[in-house]
């Protein structure tokens, strides 16, 4: 019998998570329990400080303002993730996010757009290319997030989980990579265990909550756990980030993470590495 253990890293919002707690200090509780930790607007935050806390971040936002489209507004993605790129040094974050544009402070897009044409989808991917060469000389990872238009980000362009397919595939870069939100496809597309298989070669993270609410696995109509089978079968063994809000206790809300994302996984024959298996059975 095979022991319990995640194949998979798992992270978590620091955003969504202990939202009674100050910003560093939520950082903190979730790097305690065994989780990296995901931010997302990085200029709001004592970078210094979080840099002390001793958590290891996965993932944080990638621009400041901007788009995919406009002369301007490429311009000023461009800068900001320049700019973004070097906040990621300070504190070590692999991976950089971006939208199909610029979302306010309420998730909806600066700039709406009604109808996506085909000289905006070669210009958004002229645009992807650019910021992933940026990623290449700097050693790290843009991603590129799907959102559902349906419930949370109405007049997103390049929004579905199939559109940021595209771009990424026609980019074709290791410095440009799909997130993955799987609670956005369920709004938006659905079929989730094959959409994993499809995007899987083009992936960078993958990003979780449950539908409908936004709140952790098991608390809504996705069935996590046959969703960790399929990403193990496939052979995924990056990140997954659970990117919602606590129904009721956050603590709470990471055991049901973790839980459903635990398989029984054959230790490796490495001290090293079943030492770290072990930890994360018993959720250190």
């Amino acid at each position: 019998m095979s022991p319990t253990a995640s194949p998979f890293v798992l992270a978590a919002s620091a955003e969504m998570l202990h939202r009674d707690l100050p910003f560093t200090e939520r950082v903190t509780r979730i790097a305690e329990r065994g989780f990296q930790v995901e931010i997302w607007d990085w200029s709001a935050k004592d970078l210094d400080a979080l840099a002390t806390t001793g958590a290891t971040f996965s993932s944080m936002t990638g621009y400041l303002t901007g788009n995919l489209t406009d002369p301007d507004g490429i311009d000023a993605l461009l800068s900001s993730a320049r700019t973004s790129l070097e906040a990621a040094a300070r504190i070590d974050c692999p991976r950089l996010n971006l939208h199909g544009t610029g979302l306010d402070d309420k998730g909806l897009p600066a700039r709406p757009v009604e109808v996506v044409t085909p000289d905006m989808w070669l210009t958004a991917a002229d645009t992807l290319r650019r910021v992933a060469e940026l990623g290449e000389a700097a050693g790290r990872v843009f991603t590129l997030e799907n959102l559902n238009l349906a419930v949370d980000h109405p007049g997103t362009p390049f929004a579905r989980a199939a559109d940021t397919l595209a771009l990424v595939r026609a980019v074709d870069s290791p410095y440009l990579r799909m997130n993955l939100d799987l609670y956005h496809a369920q709004i938006g597309e659905g079929n989730l265990v094959e959409l994993c298989g499809q995007a899987l070669p083009f992936i960078g993270e993958i990003q979780v909550a449950d539908v409908p609410g936004r709140c952790e696995p098991g608390t809504g109509e996705i069935h996590y756990p046959a969703i960790a089978r399929a990403l193990h079968s496939l052979g995924y063994t990056g990140v997954i980030g659970l990117e919602g809000w606590a129904r009721d206790d956050s603590d709470a809300a990471l055991d049901a993470f973790r839980a459903a994302f635990t398989l029984a996984v054959p230790v490796p024959a490495d001290d090293d590495t079943a030492a770290g298996y072990t930890a994360a059975a018993a959720g250190s």
